[in-house]
């Protein structure tokens, strides 16, 4: 990801450079992780694992954008500014402010696991169909001992 932050940020600004390096980065590793795994994914129940892995996988860059805004600082100013640039005669107080910012936080966690969940299922989806699996291959798991 951080190859496609250094070609985006330059050319679309800081936000949308990282948001647009993310959703190609995301969509990407799943494809390529749907392709390795195209065996196990066609073993079992193809959307049921897949969707497994997009949950398991969702939970955690979930966890990590939570850890990255609780130690990000950058937040309460950019959310100010946005918020003031957009209400101009609102004069908030600190209470307000509080909830604003929690908000805007709470959509922007939203919106990354809304679409960490489309991405990742998507590319899994596409990866696992790249790669063709004989009739043999697909029923391997039905004929391994328990």
């Amino acid at each position: 990801m951080f190859p496609l932050t250094l070609v985006f940020t330059p050319a679309l600004g800081n936000f949308e450079g990282f948001m647009l390096s993310a959703v190609i980065a995301f969509l990407l590793s799943a494809t390529i992780t749907g392709y390795i795994f195209t065996q196990k994914i066609w073993g079992e129940n193809r959307t049921k694992t897949i969707l497994k892995i997009t949950v398991l996988f969702t939970v955690l860059v979930t966890v990590l954008i939570l850890i990255e805004n609780a130690t990000s600082s950058d937040w309460a100013v950019m959310i100010k500014t946005d918020y003031l640039n957009a209400n101009p005669t609102a004069s908030p107080s600190a209470t307000d402010w509080y909830y604003i910012e929690r908000l805007a936080i709470i959509q922007d966690d939203f919106i990354n696991v809304i679409l960490i969940l489309a991405l990742t299922f998507i590319g899994l989806y596409i990866g696992s169909t790249l790669k063709k699996t004989t009739k043999t291959q697909r029923n391997t798991h039905d004929r391994l001992p328990s």
